[in-house]
């Protein structure tokens, strides 16, 4: 049995301007895939994506940010409720804008949303996370993910602020991931999608 539980509600909720803030993350892996002529391992980027629980396409773990944690905590959770996995923040890719449906109420009646994205590299896949009913994840090769993304923002977020971080030299020479303002996952808080 799995001792986390997802947070429900939105009692605890942040806004700005009269936007609901989110915040996630864009789940990552090296997978190997063979050996370059010269003996090096040649790895391949994977992200994991999880189902929609309201209609077809895939997304990144996401949710609410809420009063009682910082940006980092909140993506933290998120991935961990959404998608079972925990590892560690490497770099923060921007703020995306776009309006829903689902984040629509008396604060934000238009549904107006500002998320908060980050790169996280996977340490861990857990056996059992609050939202295993409701989502099953997916590795998938960044093209995969671009093509299957429900959404054109986290489509843009992966297209342009992911894939930008990983050309602009993210990784050194023995293929290993650095980053800046590292976050390491230890825990876990409770929240809402």
């Amino acid at each position: 049995m799995c001792d986390l539980v997802a947070r429900t509600g939105r009692h605890q909720q942040r806004y700005e301007d009269g936007c609901r803030l989110l915040a996630g993350c864009i789940p990552f892996r090296y997978k190997d895939v063979g050996q370059t002529c010269n003996g090096k391992q040649q790895k391949e980027v994977e992200v994991l994506m999880i189902n929609s629980t309201s209609g077809p396409g895939l997304l990144f773990p996401k949710g609410g940010w809420e009063n009682d944690e910082t940006v980092e905590e909140a993506a933290i959770r998120e991935a961990i409720e959404e998608a079972g996995v925990r590892g560690e923040l490497m770099d923060f890719l921007g703020f995306y804008d776009f309006k829903s449906k689902t984040c629509q109420d008396e604060v934000s009646p238009d549904g107006f949303c500002k998320a908060a994205l980050f790169a996280m590299l996977v340490s861990e896949e857990m056996d059992i996370w609050p939202e295993q009913s409701t989502r099953t994840r997916h590795w998938i090769t960044v093209p995969e993910a671009i093509d299957q993304c429900r959404h054109p923002w986290m489509r843009e977020a992966l297209a342009k602020g992911f894939s930008s971080w990983l050309q602009n030299g993210m990784c050194n020479s023995n293929g290993a991931v650095t980053g800046t303002g590292a976050v390491t996952v230890s825990g876990a808080k409770e929240d809402d999608d």
